[in-house]
């Protein structure tokens, strides 16, 4: 089979979508050796995404979500002679020369529209059509296929579910007793500080966390509580920043705006508790990523949080501040609790893997090209 994956996003990003993108490229290709597969990426991004003998880079005119992709991007596919299309970024090309599976990462954008400029509510605004007339739906939690029957109106057997992974180099990682690290122009210390890892935006629920920690503090004001925020600034971001400053959490709270693969990779190991208090999470990337690094784990009760976590994190209620504040003073007094959730997490990342991802994404191209 002649495989396309449409990868012209990762020209413009590097989040989640990217991410998976370049992951299930990766793994794809050892797992179909007699397959021809064709990244599909942008002409500005001249480096191939993925170096395989069985992988082929095209390079494309057509940018992702513009206003003219359903017109420019049929004509650069039709020479190519392609068996299946899979188009990861939710929407695929109603005119096209071929099946096409895509993948809805979460509906995000219909629980919270607010998130959408002009631009996004126009691309993300043919979801609905582009669910009922794709060849198959991939998405990555039962969560999300219930959002997606409830929401677009798709049976729910037309819905495959396809785990995403934390990548390998997310491990443990014994960091030595006082291990400091300086990221951004700020200096940490090894197993001093809370993590929360997001863009700094409302849907990540943020306050939720900044209230608890007020009210930690409040109840133990020499306990030592710290929270560093790893997020680069996201729509309607002021408000949470200016909490932050009304709770008088200046000393209590490090903003480090974005941070590199291996600064990310060293606040999982690091922190003495990872958050992840979000109202809304298609899959939770991040909390898999620590709990492979073996970061003891609080996550919230809502969507695809709890069944990605598993038994191998703490659950609290989304927005009840006062669970959330005391979980967290609980478990930053109690070592052995956290040894519990640090053994727990590796092991319920081992339970997603990209080689099982690219597998069962296989089985959905060969039933769609039969």
């Amino acid at each position: 089979m002649r495989i396309a994956i449409d990868a012209r996003l990762n020209a413009y990003r590097q989040g989640g979508i990217a991410q998976y993108t370049r992951q299930l490229l990766a793994a794809l290709a050892p797992c179909a050796p007699d397959d021809e597969l064709v990244a599909l990426q942008h002409y500005r991004q001249a480096r191939p995404l993925v170096v395989a003998p069985n992988v082929r880079r095209a390079a494309l005119l057509t940018p992702p979500h513009n206003r003219y992709e359903q017109w420019g991007l049929p004509l650069e596919l039709w020479p190519r002679r392609l068996d299946l299309l899979h188009c990861p970024d939710f929407i695929a090309p109603r005119r096209r020369p071929c099946p096409a599976v895509i993948t809805i990462h979460d509906l995000a954008f219909l629980h919270f529209p607010e998130i959408l400029d002009a631009s996004a509510r126009r691309f993300y605004g043919q979801v609905r059509a582009a669910a009922h007339d794709a060849d198959a739906v991939i998405t990555v939690s039962q969560a999300t296929r219930q959002d997606i029957a409830g929401l677009l109106d798709l049976p729910p057997e037309r819905v495959d579910v396809v785990y995403e992974a934390a990548a390998p180099s997310f491990t443990p990682l014994d960091l030595p007793p006082g291990d400091t690290r300086t990221i951004n122009g700020r200096e940490l210390e090894a197993s001093s500080f809370l993590l929360f890892v997001s863009t700094i935006e409302p849907r990540k629920n943020l306050e939720t966390l900044l209230r608890a920690l007020r009210v930690g503090l409040d109840r133990r004001p020499k306990g030592g509580l710290r929270l560093v925020a790893a997020g680069a600034r996201g729509w309607l971001d002021e408000p949470i920043y200016a909490l932050a400053r009304e709770l008088r959490l200046d000393d209590a709270v490090v903003f480090l705006g974005g941070v590199g693969a291996e600064d990310l990779l060293w606040l999982y190991r690091a922190c003495r508790i990872y958050l992840n208090p979000s109202l809304y999470e298609g899959f939770g990337l991040p909390a898999l990523e620590a709990m492979a690094c073996g970061a003891p784990s609080v996550v919230a009760d809502t969507s695809s949080l709890p069944e990605v976590a598993g038994d191998a994190a703490v659950v609290v209620p989304t927005s009840d501040v006062a669970a959330w504040a005391e979980t967290i003073t609980r478990l930053w007094g109690d070592e052995a609790a956290r040894a519990d959730l640090a053994q727990r997490g590796p092991a319920r990342a081992a339970q997603f893997s990209w080689g099982r991802a690219a597998r069962e994404t296989l089985a959905v191209y060969r039933r769609v090209a039969t």
